[in-house]
């Protein structure tokens, strides 16, 4: 799961200052960005009007793509820090390989979940045999200081518990949601859950009002709380809620993602989360020397450089 952009923008994200502690509905748009051979993701986040919702700080969105005589998804082995990453399908497989000897297949509605810690690399592909479509997203979740230089870890959770009801039916990816908890290893207080709505479905979801939220478009045409969201899109929510309206015309789906706001500011460049440019500076260094990360085993490729540090140095605003 990386950002391929060889041009990244530094993201100054985190603090409470931008958190908007009352209920809201801002719509924000995708940026298309291409990931790999021949997938283009829509990102969601960071975004110009929102950079992180609780801890989650980069949010991608692709498919349905018809892969079929395509080698579909094809991501090198790459470095991450600082961070987890979530791997979420609706349709497709991916194979994830890291520097752990992890080698894992991840189906729709499995969890994939890495936690880089102090560093980590991995890369993500389509099987060989794959599926005709591949519809999915790929989240970060940023970790709390005194998390971040954990040991790198992989999971994998085939089962997950569900939240249902009237038409409604909830996944819970990570962190709790109506009593159901998910499996996943979180290091800051979070919720992810992948949410499907029957055509006709009228439904109040409960929520944490100390949580901020924000929901993503998957398929269908679901309203939250009142606004239409069409897919390529994701509303940000504020705090202040005790529940959250939905309400479907067709079949739909969306992922809700929320926490408690992230009170640390953090520097996010490439695949990197760090707290000042000499730390993002260093882990690249490590990753171009070939040190520090170790070594993905079994992709049929060369692995992903750098690219290079803007001229300015990198800091939290």
């Amino acid at each position: 799961m990386s950002n391929l952009d060889m041009k990244p923008p530094v993201a100054a994200c985190g603090g409470r200052a931008d958190v908007t502690a009352e209920p809201v509905r801002e719509v924000l748009e995708a940026r298309h960005m291409p990931l790999g051979e021949s997938t283009v993701v829509r990102r969601l986040l960071p975004n110009l009007g929102r950079r992180m919702v609780g801890a989650w700080c980069f949010v991608d969105h692709y498919g349905p793509d018809d892969i079929a005589g395509e080698p579909g998804m094809q991501v090198p082995p790459h470095p991450h820090t600082g961070l987890q990453t979530v791997s979420w399908l609706h349709e497709g497989e991916v194979l994830h390989r890291d520097s752990l000897g992890s080698l894992q297949t991840v189906r729709p509605r499995e969890l994939g979940l890495m936690t880089a810690g102090r560093a980590i690399a991995h890369s993500e592909e389509s099987p060989r045999d794959h599926s005709r479509l591949l519809h999915g997203a790929q989240l970060w979740v940023a970790l709390p200081d005194a998390h971040r230089a954990t040991a790198p870890a992989f999971e994998h959770h085939a089962e997950l518990p569900h939240v249902a009801g009237g038409g409604l039916s909830a996944t819970v990816i990570l962190g709790e949601l109506a009593g159901a908890a998910s499996p996943g290893t979180t290091y800051t207080p979070i919720v992810g859950a992948d949410v499907t709505l029957a055509a006709g479905t009228e439904a109040r979801l409960p929520v944490e009002p100390d949580y901020e939220y924000a929901a993503l478009a998957m398929s269908g045409e679901a309203e939250v709380d009142g606004l239409r969201l069409a897919p390529e899109s994701m509303v940000y929510l504020g705090c202040g809620r005790t529940e959250l309206p939905l309400r479907a015309d067709v079949d739909s789906s969306l992922m809700l993602l929320g926490g408690e706001p992230f009170a640390e500011r953090i520097v996010m460049w490439w695949n990197f989360v760090g707290r000042h440019h000499d730390e993002i500076d260093r882990a690249r260094t490590e990753w171009m020397s070939g040190t520090g990360f170790g070594e993905v085993h079994g992709y049929e490729g060369p692995r992903l450089e750098a690219p290079p540090l803007p001229p300015t140095p990198l800091k939290p605003r």
